[in-house]
C-alpha cells in the first residue's frame, strides 16, 4: 500500500483529502505544520508529499528543497499561491506537479494517482523468481523450466502482483486494473476464481502459497523478490 503524506494547516481540507484519496487505497498521513512534516518524514516512508507552501511555521518550498538533497520522493504543491514566479520556482525546487486552490478532489486525486504511477518503478520484460521465469514481453511463462499456459486475465493478474511486491493491492484495484472499462460489471468471485487458478499454476503448494498471499479483509500481495 502507497503511504501518502498531506502537508496542509487547514485541519478540514486536510481530513476532506485524506478521506477522498484513502478511497483509492492509499495509506495516508497527515501533517499540520512542517515540524510535524519532518517527523513524520522522518520517520516513515512516504510514496507522495501533497505539500502547502505557506504553513505556521515556515516555507513548504524550503521543505522541499531539504527534502531533494536525500530523496526523490515525488512533490506535488497545493497552495493558493498562484502567480506564474511561485509555480516556475516550485518546479525548479524540485515539485514535480502544482495544484493552485481552490481545486476539485477528483482532479486531485487523478493527479496523484498519475504521478504515483510515474513514479513506480518498472518491472523488466522478463524476471526470474526461485523457479519461475516470467517473460512479459514474449508472454512466456516457465516453472521448474515446463512452459505454463496462462489466460489473458491470469497474466495481468500475475504483471500486477509481480509489479509491486510486498504491496498489498485491494480486490478493487485488481478488478479495475485487470478487468478495465468492464470493472463494474465483474463479480468479485470473478478474481477470487483467477487468483485460485493462477495459484494453482505457479504455486508448489496452492493451499499454502508461497508467491500470492492472501491479507484477509484487504486484497492480495505477492510476497517474493526476483533473483539477484
Amino acid at each position: 500500500m502507497k503511504t501518502l503524506l498531506i502537508v496542509e494547516d487547514d485541519r478540514s481540507l486536510n481530513k476532506g483529502i485524506s478521506l477522498s484519496l484513502a478511497q483509492n487505497g492509499l495509506h495516508i498521513e497527515q501533517a499540520y505544520t512542517l515540524a510535524m512534516a519532518e517527523q513524520i518524514f522522518a520517520s516513515t516512508p512516504v510514496d507522495l508529499i501533497l505539500l502547502d507552501i505557506n504553513l505556521p511555521d515556515g516555507s513548504g518550498l524550503d521543505f522541499c528543497e531539504t527534502i531533494r538533497r536525500t530523496s526523490e520522493v515525488p512533490i506535488i504543491f497545493l497552495t493558493a499561491n498562484d502567480m506564474e514566479p511561485d509555480i516556475v520556482t516550485g518546479f525548479a525546487l524540485g515539485g514535480d506537479d502544482y495544484i493552485t486552490k481552490p481545486f476539485s478532489l477528483m482532479i486531485l486525486r487523478a493527479r496523484v494517482m498519475a504521478v504515483l504511477k510515474r513514479a513506480a518503478p518498472q518491472p523488466e520484460d522478463k524476471i526470474t523468481i526461485g523457479p519461475l521465469s516470467l517473460d512479459f514481453g514474449k508472454l512466456e511463462f516457465y516453472k521448474h523450466k515446463e512452459q505454463l499456459t496462462l489466460s489473458k486475465t491470469e497474466i495481468k493478474l500475475l504483471n500486477l502482483l509481480v509489479s509491486n511486491p510486498g504491496i498489498i493491492l485491494n480486490r478493487e484495484q485488481l478488478i479495475d486494473k485487470i478487468w478495465s472499462q468492464d470493472a463494474e460489471f465483474v463479480d468479485e468471485n470473478a478474481l477470487t476464481v483467477a487468483v485460485k487458478r493462477l495459484r494453482a499454476k505457479i504455486e508448489d503448494e496452492p493451499a499454502a502459497p508461497k508467491y500470492i498471499k492472501t491479507v484477509y479483509g484487504l486484497g492480495y500481495m505477492w510476497a517474493e523478490r526476483p533473483n539477484p
